[in-house]
């Protein structure tokens, strides 16, 4: 690549999805894979390639959000980061960014911020080709799978996958034919699942080069989970011990203790003890421990997962929540150390039931070290007033192949 192909280039990387199927609660492009978003990883790797130009495209009313989001990254490049508000399709997204692009670009790549991972390579060698064929290009791997074409539910037989390939993105074209061919697109209303078909429909040529296993896209909670294991497997993270914090406070129930409604603690249940509020059980000791796993893995915290957008957890106990949780750390290929607690609360009388309460945590671990102290705060604040608990808790995880 030379410095003067690279003046007319830009990449729209289109950020408007809102991402239910990721079930976050939140746009796609602003949730976390370690301790950085998507949208973050995404246009870190489009500055690497050094194009003149980034527009983000963002879901209409976030674009104050991914101006905060983006504003570290965007500090550190020589080249104009720009945020447009998207549209209520895709097409029309893509539209909206092509609009924004400065006169002097030639040569437009249209990204999708879910493919986050894709390396600054990929997205170079897209742009070369187009510039060295004038065609548009897209990355594509080889489909691995037997497939399958059916009607209804009967199978009707096998295709043939030697001509089939997985498209990725970022996806490269002479910039002023991909206009006109949206423009056709528009002018006949007709829609396009991505900007290649768009691009072949008024006539274009599009080519292929190899893509990268890498440029995955981020659609569900697996996908996410795949993408934090690719993240955690590579660099420093892949030797270095990681450790993380987790706080939580939940009120006690106002009231007299009810035995049907009994204070869950520490996956322990504390008859006559007024139960903790709380969209599941309230179990502070729990969701303390939870918050520290997932920070230590990079994996969001514990509203990401377990909070109101995900009904299925409503009133659940804090041992779903470990259970879920190990299961977590553990596809995102670490293993725990151990976990420190510390409770503070007046009541319940934690001492009396310290290895009970630690034997129950470890077994909801899979057997993971876990040790409680609990303390008061001689008479002061919320818990010294016994009006509720505040738990502390600090995991120490490992790379489980080190």
């Amino acid at each position: 690549m030379t410095e003067n192909a690279s003046l007319s280039r830009a990449i729209i990387i289109v950020a408007a999805g809102s991402g239910t199927r990721l079930g976050a609660g939140q746009p796609k492009a602003l949730v976390r894979i370690d301790t950085h978003s998507i949208v973050q990883h995404a246009l870190r790797g489009a500055v690497q390639a050094r194009p003149s130009h980034v527009i983000i495209v963002a879901p209409p009313g976030y674009e104050e959000a991914m101006h905060t989001e983006i504003a570290a990254l965007s500090a550190g490049t020589d080249h104009p980061v720009r945020i447009v508000a998207g549209g209520d399709t895709r097409p029309r997204s893509v539209q909206a960014g092509l609009h924004a692009l400065p006169p002097e670009v030639r040569t437009v790549l249209i990204h999708d911020a879910a493919r986050a991972l894709t390396p600054p390579e990929q997205i170079n060698a897209v742009a070369e080709t187009v510039e060295a064929t004038n065609d548009g290009v897209i990355p594509t791997l080889p489909v691995v799978d037997t497939l399958q074409q059916i009607s209804g539910e009967y199978v009707r037989g096998p295709i043939d996958r030697e001509t089939l390939v997985a498209a990725q993105t970022p996806q490269g074209f002479p910039r002023h034919q991909l206009e006109r061919a949206y423009a056709n697109a528009a002018e006949q209303q007709r829609e396009y699942t991505d900007d290649a078909a768009v691009y072949a429909a008024s006539g274009g040529t599009v080519r292929h080069i190899p893509g990268s296993p890498r440029a995955m896209k981020i659609t569900t909670p697996d996908d996410l989970h795949r993408a934090r294991h690719l993240l955690a497997s590579t660099g420093a993270a892949a030797v270095i011990p990681r450790v993380g914090i987790g706080t939580d406070v939940h009120a006690f129930e106002p009231g007299e203790p009810s035995p049907a409604h009994p204070l869950r603690l520490a996956c322990l249940e504390w008859p006559g003890e007024p139960a903790l509020s709380g969209h599941s059980d309230g179990d502070a000791v729990a969701h303390a421990i939870v918050d520290a796993l997932l920070s230590a893995a990079g994996l969001g915290d514990i509203g990401e997962h377990f909070g109101t957008a995900h009904p299925e957890y409503a009133g659940a106990h804090g041992d779903v929540f470990l259970q879920r949780t190990h299961r977590l750390v553990t596809e995102a290929g670490f293993t725990i150390g151990n976990i420190a607690v510390q409770f503070q609360s007046n009541r319940p009388r934690f001492s009396r039931r310290r290895h009970e309460a630690e034997a129950a945590l470890s077994a909801a671990l899979e057997g993971a070290s876990v040790t409680v102290s609990a303390t008061t705060t001689d008479g002061l604040g919320f818990t010294g007033r016994a009006q509720g608990i505040s738990v502390t808790a600090i995991a120490l995880l490992y790379r489980a192949d080190t």
